[in-house]
């Protein structure tokens, strides 16, 4: 895929940018390489991605389970009081 000098200007004046002749014509080949070389990539990227939103695997149920050994958690607490670790306040 080619890109013309015509499409190079128009890239340039809506970045604002002011190019010579000649650097319309190595931003012309260059973007040309790159949309060539994206073409090439497209194939092979087709259906393979994953959706990085979506885990492959599917995650067990979230839910409360009793700890095994909570007693010797609470015992190492340096504030542990009717069922709840006591923290320092950290929002006033």
């Amino acid at each position: 895929m080619t890109i013309s000098a015509a499409d190079v200007r128009h890239i340039a004046r809506l970045a604002r940018l002011e190019l010579t002749g000649e650097e319309v014509e190595r931003l012309r080949g260059e973007l040309s390489a790159i949309l060539e070389y994206v073409a090439r990539l497209e194939p092979l990227a087709a259906g393979r991605a994953a959706d990085p939103g979506r885990p492959q695997q599917p995650l067990r149920e979230d839910r409360a389970q009793p700890y095994p050994d909570a007693r010797a958690l609470q015992a190492q607490a340096p504030d542990f009081a009717d069922g709840f670790f006591r923290v320092p306040r950290v929002v006033e």
